[in-house]
């Protein structure tokens, strides 16, 4: 149960589709959004509807293949379908059963809430480099029901983090990749993010150390491959990159956010926190002055790490209403978890 307590957290951007230009998506498939066109040819238009009018056509392969999509819900869009009903209506993919239906012995795409759950709980136990109850100690102090989460009143008179054994954790390779990227963004939307080459370095480098250099991090790559999900290595990595470092505009068409941005480091959007759901960067905040713990809503009942909570706090002069976050684990943990549920249950599913 506390494994799916943290799936919960996580909730993933709508995946629509639709044309905004006649530039072409012809040699553009797969690449960073380029503000030289008009319309976008990568996985990022789909969710902010700058996607090119012939981007299914050529780039996604859902347009014509079943491949990670076997028991999706009906999409009009769609040329053809993987669902339960698509035999039907007679209008399935056309290798729905090789990969969708059991009967056809070639369910390996398929990835069931059973193996969600079960490999959650394996990548939990697999988490060697979570905080233990020596290196960190946390002080929740105020507890308050749902009604009072927007009142905006600092019950609590200490820090939440009252200890951090920096030494023990900062030192490892997943927790220093986290921290070089954490400061190389702009918590402001409609600001446009700019990386230097260094800073585009660090984020390869935290791909590197969370996913490939980690049992944890294998152990993810191993389930999907097997799951017809990626053909390679190389092509997980790939799609990691563009998934969560890829840019897409919050506010005033502006390059100003990613997936990484949004969730790990926080950005302010309308006046108040927005994103925000890991506990270094919390607790680096904290520690700096720059934000200000009120409470809490939620607290997990278990007595180790990883620890869920949900939260309420000023960060320098805006305020999140309730900040949940996995408080113990390690980087690659928050992030294959993430990364799991959005490659898995895309959208709201």
């Amino acid at each position: 149960m506390k494994v799916i307590a943290v799936l919960a957290l996580w909730v993933t951007l709508f995946y629509q589709g639709y044309s905004n230009s006649l530039d072409s998506c012809q040699g553009r498939c797969g690449y960073g959004t380029d503000n030289s066109f008009s319309c976008q040819c990568n996985s990022s238009c789909e969710r902010f509807r700058d996607c090119c009018s012939d981007y299914t056509d050529i780039c996604k392969t859902a347009a014509t293949s079943c491949k990670g999509r076997c028991d999706e819900k009906y999409n009009s869009q769609n040329k053809c379908h993987c669902n339960s009903k698509c035999a039907q209506y007679k209008n399935c993919c056309s290798d729905y059963t090789d990969l969708c239906d059991s009967d056809g012995g070639g369910g390996g795409s398929v990835i069931t809430d059973a193996e969600i759950k079960a490999l959650s709980e394996t990548l939990y136990a697999l988490d060697s480099n979570k905080a233990s109850a020596s290196e960190l100690i946390i002080d929740p102090q105020a507890l308050v029901p749902d009604s009072q989460t927007s009142s905006q009143s600092d019950l609590s008179s200490g820090l939440l983090f009252r200890y951090l054994d920096e030494q023990a954790l900062f030192s490892r390779p997943t927790y220093a990749a986290l921290l070089a990227v954490l400061d190389n963004y702009h918590r402001m939307t409609g600001q446009t993010e700019d990386f230097s080459p260094q800073q585009l370095a660090e984020q390869e480098t935290f791909i590197k150390e969370t996913m490939s250099n980690t049992d944890l991090g294998r152990e993810l790559f191993a389930f999907l491959s097997t799951k017809g999900v990626y053909a390679s290595e190389e092509e997980f990595i790939q799609d990691l990159k563009m998934m969560w470092f890829g840019l897409y505009s919050r506010n005033n068409k502006k390059m100003d956010s990613s997936g990484f941005e949004h969730i790990f480091a926080g950005e302010v959007k309308g006046g108040k926190v927005s994103g925000f759901h890991n506990w270094i960067q919390f607790y680096l905040l904290e520690k700096s002055g720059q934000l200000n713990y009120y409470s809490h809503s939620f607290n997990g009942p278990w007595t180790t790490y990883p620890d869920v909570m949900g939260m309420q706090f000023m960060w320098d002069g805006y305020f999140k209403q309730v900040g949940s976050a996995v408080i113990g684990c390690s980087p690659e943990f928050d992030f294959a978890s993430y990364s799991l549920c959005y490659i898995t249950r895309p959208g709201k599913q």
